[in-house]
């Protein structure tokens, strides 16, 4: 690991191991002084056993059970999460078939950028419901319960983008029983963890109230691409206040802390290494490279029980990101010097010190109750946001041309990894950025009959955009703004031929404006898009959902369609027009829950098929149409599976398959198809310590996990990021 690293994070690890020897501490005293003061009395407060099955999505937008709401959610719970030891958000994510990544696209790190169902998700992110757009590596999941992929345009959900779907994440609040988790793991990799999620019931204190506590601190190497180091710290402390029986407050807290060595993989012409190029290089400088985040939120979550059948809910959050990230692409230019050397091509040493804030305001009103003889689930609401973004760019004099580096280039096989000559940190232009949202909304389930449900819901969203930018060192300012105005719907039929099962059809719409990326990275709106009305998209669903083996399992099939009606092209006299057309069409299969009492199973799978049905009348653009959307894989198949043995003994196995798709939305190059295969192992050695060994890429696969969706040339190449090779992590985690 870098000395940079180590001597930047020492102090701080240092305190939360700290924190968590006190907090520890200072949560046994308590119950060891109340057993030996009253011993006549004692109360036990077990954990809930939970399972891969999940009935209820966290939203009050959601009317209706995820049974009865006619849409593909695939809901990632806690024990997958805590089994597979799925550290960051992309690692849950690789349990949802129809998701690919994109190689740190935007500027803004690797693994960031998500594909669902062959459009980008990248601004579709919420944590418990509210909007989180700026685009950060969201590397940990320690205060993470769930995450939450709602599948096909869902504007009406999420507000603007939402083509392929949104996903959102639900993090750990307060619960009303009492435990503590200490965790520790040691690995492969130089593979270091130290977690606590504590959970303690205030019983003199207001109603039902509890205080939750998660603290975090680790560090490990990239498997397979040792070079690469990432270290971090957080902490999460939650407080439920129950101000009465019908009215409760909860403060929620977050702050993490990343230190890392960013990686932009390797270099690669089609989707390939190039020849003599090792897959552990590192293409950047580790003396100039570097991605030090900070991430603060709090969260006030108001909540009000009018009656049996109206409540109300009320999130603010403020949330506070900074980020300075210096990155080397790993493009390389092999003309013009000896065989088997290269000169760096495409941004070097290039950094984006970002400020981002944001202030959201939702509040939500549930009611249920009959008129007309039919049933009501209604859930309306407002949203209100601002968020600031501020960039300033600079870079430290390196370049692409051949001036900068020797004459014959440096060696593909042996690429040095630390600049030694000058390196002059220079600004090159400073950015700022501002988006304010304002919608409202409704959402309603009518029961029809005991047999049928309609499922309807609509969203109307004000969007103003503000752009300036001042170049540097020229001064030469550019301002620009955007205003949008759109209505978003989704409506679904639902049919329940027996208790357990349902049948459904639904539509949905969503839309992409020019402002999208704005507070996500600073781009997105230019002289040529400011203008433009939003992208239009639309999908159709046909699905079934059915509960057996006592509703212990739960199978899901869905036929769907997606369209975007209107997408942004670039035309050939430089303008952008709306004139493309895209769709993705195909089949979702699910199997989640129990098998039998003893036996878990998560699995998914899903056919795309994606075309661009009309692109720019160009010469690119002609190549494209016809052709399949870029990362966006033909079949995929993710499985997960655990199987309790007797005498405390767990067995876990787990495939994912992502075939063969393309790199660019035109031309023939392809990425290689591939079976990725993991395995655990766990054992209660009592009632307070388990122990887990994971083994992950089992037979050490190379494979293609992120890719720049371009082609590359041997004047410029692109770039693919291997997945992690093959780890063991050993973990142990201490209750009581």
């Amino acid at each position: 690991m870098s000395a940079r690293n180590n001597y930047q994070t020492l102090p701080a690890k240092r305190l939360l191991v700290t924190a968590i020897g006190v907090a520890v501490a200072s949560l046994a005293l308590p119950v060891m002084a109340a057993e030996s003061v009253k011993l006549d009395s004692v109360t036990v407060k077990g954990e809930r056993q939970e399972g891969f099955k999940t009935s209820e999505s966290s939203s009050v937008k959601y009317t209706a059970p995820l049974l009865d709401t006619p849409q593909t959610v695939t809901v990632v719970p806690q024990k997958v999460i805590a089994q597979q030891q799925a550290l960051s958000l992309r690692q849950v994510l690789s349990n949802v078939s129809g998701i690919t990544f994109t190689a740190g696209e935007g500027g803004g790190g690797s693994g960031d950028s998500i594909n669902i169902r062959g459009f980008g998700a990248n601004a579709n992110m919420q944590i418990d419901g509210l909007r989180d757009s700026t685009q950060t590596n969201r590397t940990d999941t320690f205060n993470i319960e769930s995450v939450e992929v709602i599948k096909g345009p869902n504007s009406v959900f999420g507000g603007s983008g939402t083509t392929g779907g949104s996903i959102n994440q639900v993090t750990k609040a307060p619960v009303q029983r009492d435990f503590t988790r200490l965790g520790a793991s040691l690995g492969t990799d130089s593979y270091h963890r130290l977690t606590l999620d504590s959970n303690q019931t205030l019983e003199d204190v207001g109603v039902d109230s509890a205080f939750r506590l998660n603290l975090m601190t680790h560090e490990n190497d990239v498997p397979g691409r040792e070079q690469i180091d990432r270290k971090r710290w957080g902490i999460a402390p939650s407080l439920a206040l129950g101000l009465s029986e019908d009215t409760r407050l909860t403060l929620s807290y977050f702050h993490q802390t990343d230190d890392q060595l960013p990686d932009y993989g390797v270099p690669a012409i089609d989707g390939k290494k190039i020849a003599g190029v090792d897959r552990d290089a590192y293409f950047g400088w580790k003396n100039l490279d570097k991605d030090d985040i900070k991430t603060d939120a709090f969260t006030v979550k108001f909540e009000h029980t009018f009656n049996d059948s109206l409540s109300l809910q009320n999130l603010t959050r403020y949330s506070l990101i900074d980020r300075n990230t210096v990155i080397s692409a790993s493009h390389v230019n092999t003309t013009g010097v000896p065989a088997g050397n290269y000169r760096p091509a495409g941004p070097q040493a290039y950094g984006r010190d970002i400020n981002s804030e944001l202030l959201i305001n939702q509040t939500n009103l549930r009611a249920d109750f009959e008129t007309l003889g039919l049933l009501h689930s209604l859930a309306t609401g407002v949203e209100v946001s601002r968020e600031h973004f501020d960039l300033k760019t600079y870079n430290h004099g390196l370049g692409s041309g051949a001036a900068a580096y020797p004459g014959n280039g440096y060696s593909l096989d042996n690429p040095p990894g630390y600049w030694a000559g000058p390196a002059n940190k220079t600004f090159t232009a400073d950015t700022s950025t501002r988006l304010d949202n304002q919608a409202v909304y409704v959402f309603d389930t009518i029961a029809l009959n005991p047999q049928w449900d309609v499922n309807l819901g609509l969203r109307y969203d004000w969007i103003e955009g503000d752009y300036e930018s001042t170049a540097l060192p020229s001064g030469a300012l550019t301002t620009l703004d955007t205003r949008d105005e759109k209505l978003s719907g989704r409506a679904g039929l639902v049919y329940k031929p027996t208790d357990n099962g349902r049948i459904y059809v639904a539509y949905g719409t969503s839309f992409n404006p020019s402002a999208e990326f704005l507070v996500t990275t600073g781009g997105g709106v230019s002289a040529a898009t400011a203008d433009l009305s939003p992208e239009k998209n639309k999908t159709w669903e046909l699905g079934t959902k059915w509960e057996l083996l006592d509703k212990r399992l739960e199978v899901d099939a869905a036929l769907f369609r997606v369209e975007k009606s209107n997408a942004r092209e670039t035309m050939a006299d430089g303008s952008t027009q709306l004139a493309g057309e895209q769709r993705v069409q195909g089949i979702e299969l699910g199997l989640t829950g129990h098998i039998t009492e003893q036996w878990d199973v998560f699995a998914n799978y899903t056919v795309l098929s994606s075309e661009t049905l009309k692109a720019a009348d160009t010469a690119a653009g002609i190549a494209r149409e016809g052709q399949a959307l870029a990362n966006t894989p033909p079949r995929s198949f993710n499985l997960w599976t655990v199987y309790e043995l007797p005498a405390g003994w767990s067995l876990g196995y787990g495939a994912r398959y992502v075939s063969e798709r393309n790199v660019s939305s035109s031309g023939s190059a392809k990425l290689d198809a591939y079976w990725l295969h993991n395995a655990m192992v766990g054992y209660a050695v009592n009632e307070n310590l388990d122990l887990q060994l994971n083994l992950n890429n089992l037979f050490d696969e190379d494979y293609v996990e992120r890719v720049r969706q371009t082609p590359g040339t041997s004047a410029r190449s692109s770039a693919i990021e291997y997945g992690d090779g093959r780890s063991a992590i050993l973990s142990a985690t201490y209750s009581f």
